[in-house]
């Protein structure tokens, strides 16, 4: 065996040389982060973050809801505004994709309340609750993912701290929120909704004075837990069909507010403005007869 000229022998070097490089490639795979996570500085406050606000959105047949494949599987949106509600496990993306678009368009924000999920129409809103600690957040959904088997919904980093959930995949509930929920605003959990006052319609022509409700045939817009959700959406049909303003009345009823279009002095009428509301605002309404 012959030695270097600095005394040790070239493969007991050689040997010391491999033994240290692979060492340091071990320490520096274990100080290389296991997971996505946040910046070196996330803004603070991020605890107290509102959530989302639920807002009526169209819901488009193409774009982020057609179709698509990832990883060899195929997945089919849906593309009606129709209730889902789930349990299963709950993932987060943070930095690793922060700032880059998401299958909607936007721009993901790991600070923002949203989420990501396979199926759900895009965009839409959630009620997300975390079993474990009772929390509930809403998110706005507007991305596609998680993509395994186990893992339902993939929240943004300040969705996934204010539920709890940052240690990694936790079991979560669900809930997509309808068009309907949102118009109404029973979406909202604040309580029982206020005592409602005597049956009575509310005209758009000005006045403020209570008339009995009249009897005949009555087109439903909308059911809501407060007037003020009623009348706002009121003034908003009134501002978008002129021909049906006139009729428009908010109905107090024990515990709910209707807005009803009326009265008609026949269901065939009644059914026929109901057809035209239905085209030009993409509702479904209900027609009601009032004796």
């Amino acid at each position: 065996m012959h030695a270097s000229p600095l005394g040790a022998p070239i493969s007991l070097r050689l040997t010391q040389a491999a033994t240290a490089f692979l060492l340091a490639l071990l320490a520096a795979c274990s100080s290389t982060p296991t997971r996505d996570g946040p910046e070196a500085k996330p803004p603070s406050g991020l605890d107290k973050t509102p959530d989302a606000q639920p807002r009526v959105e169209p819901i488009r047949s193409g774009g982020p809801n057609k179709p698509y494949t990832v990883n060899g599987r195929s997945y089919t949106p849906v593309t009606t505004d129709k209730p889902m509600a789930e349990k299963g496990l709950a993932s987060w993306y943070g930095r690793k994709f922060h700032g880059r678009p998401t299958a909607s368009g936007e721009r993901y924000d790991m600070y923002a309340m949203s989420a990501a999920h396979k199926t759900m129409p895009l965009p839409s809103y959630a009620r997300v609750r975390n079993p474990a600690n009772g929390r509930e957040v809403i998110v706005r959904v507007n991305d596609r993912g998680p993509f395994h088997a186990d893992r339902v919904i993939d929240l943004s980093y300040t969705a996934a701290l204010r539920l709890g959930v940052l240690n990694g995949v936790a079991p979560v509930e669900v809930e997509r929120l309808t068009h309907e929920q949102i118009r109404s605003g029973a979406w909202k959990a604040d309580g029982p909704p206020e005592a409602a006052e005597p049956v009575a319609t509310a005209r758009t022509d000005g006045s403020d004075r209570a008339e009995p409700v009249a009897p005949g045939f009555w087109v439903q817009l909308g059911a809501f837990r407060q007037r003020d959700g009623a009348e706002q959406f009121q003034r908003q049909v009134a501002g978008e069909l002129d021909w049906l303003s006139p009729r428009l009345a908010v109905i107090g009823e024990p515990q709910l507010f209707r807005l009803q279009a009326g009265p008609y002095g026949s269901r065939g009428e009644a059914t026929d403005a109901a057809a035209r509301i239905r085209e030009a605002l993409k509702l479904v309404p209900v027609v009601v007869e009032r004796r």
